[in-house]
């Protein structure tokens, strides 16, 4: 008996002295190694590196649009950016874009607080009750649907031409995502909590308020978005069809179009654009204030 012992016991020994050393342990994520590091630094450098890319390739086509397809006699319809950056440094253009500007961020900030109210408060209606829904959703889609252009000869009528016009312009291009949002949000709560606030006999009101609303924070924000660009392009509608009372970037526009200033005219295209994306930026963030970083990381953990 003593002889298979010896054996398996040699056999055993051969097997473990020819098994290779284990390897040093690799240095774990955030520990000081340098491939995390490596990593980051990759992944800093695509995230500036891809929109300055598009961007780069933005101005090559603007260049060649300017100097390869119009003539010369042309080229005041898309003129050089050299020139656009010209017309910033100009005092007097710079000085009445910035009086419009003032102007049409007025409008913006009351034509989008006023939708923000009456959007909110038309979607929390429709979401208590089908019958609510089925009657006045329609409404919305049709308010929608209807071109602004078509309306704007009844608020002329009815309001005038001056700075009560413009904000119902921009109310009625900005209402919807908020309604359609905030009504989506709110419904898409789910079952088992509804179930849960019956169990304890939680009312309407304590429902809306503790478990609808902050649900639905997401896609309320969602919304706020949406209306906070098109609030500013309602804006600017407001001031090309009503060109009476104080001028908005509208009437800028519309003037440096009929004078033939295509520098000053890009300029100003510029400064809304920069208007609408500084209003989208806001609202972002305020979203982030509101919601947090729990829906985000949700979604990562789904």
């Amino acid at each position: 008996m003593s002889a298979p012992v010896r054996t398996r016991t040699t056999e055993e020994t051969a097997v473990t002295t020819t098994l290779p050393e284990a390897p040093a342990a690799a240095p774990a994520l955030g520990t000081g190694g340098t491939a995390p590091l490596v990593r980051r630094r990759g992944a800093g450098v695509t995230r500036w590196a891809a929109p300055l890319a598009v961007f780069a390739g933005l101005i090559g086509l603007w260049y060649a649009i300017t100097y390869l397809v119009l003539e010369p006699s042309k080229r005041f319809l898309m003129p050089p950016p050299q020139d656009v950056l010209a017309a910033f440094t100009d005092g007097p253009t710079m000085e009445r874009i910035g009086e419009a500007l003032a102007q049409t961020v007025k409008v913006t900030f009351t034509g989008l607080a006023i939708a923000i109210v009456l959007g909110m408060a038309w979607a929390v209606l429709m979401s208590q009750a089908k019958v609510a829904e089925r009657s006045l959703f329609p409404y919305a889609v049709a308010l929608q649907c209807i071109p602004i252009l078509a309306l704007v000869p009844l608020i002329a009528f009815w309001f005038g031409y001056g700075f009560p016009a413009r904000v119902i312009v921009c109310v009625l291009i900005a209402l919807f995502p908020i309604v359609s949002n905030t009504l989506f949000g709110l419904q898409s709560v789910d079952r088992g909590m509804h179930e849960l606030f019956d169990l304890h006999g939680a009312s309407r009101t304590t429902r809306l308020l503790k478990l609808q609303l902050p649900a639905a924070m997401p896609a309320i924000f969602a919304g706020f978005r949406i209306s906070a660009g098109l609030s500013v392009v309602g804006a600017i509608v407001g001031d090309v069809f009503f060109k009476q009372g104080q001028a908005g970037l509208g009437i800028v526009l519309d003037n440096f179009r009929n004078r033939i200033q295509g520098a000053e005219l890009f300029a100003t295209i510029l400064v809304a654009a920069a208007l609408g994306f500084a209003v989208f930026a806001l609202f972002g963030w305020l979203g982030r204030l509101a919601v947090g970083r729990w829906y985000d990381q949700s979604r990562d953990a789904a």
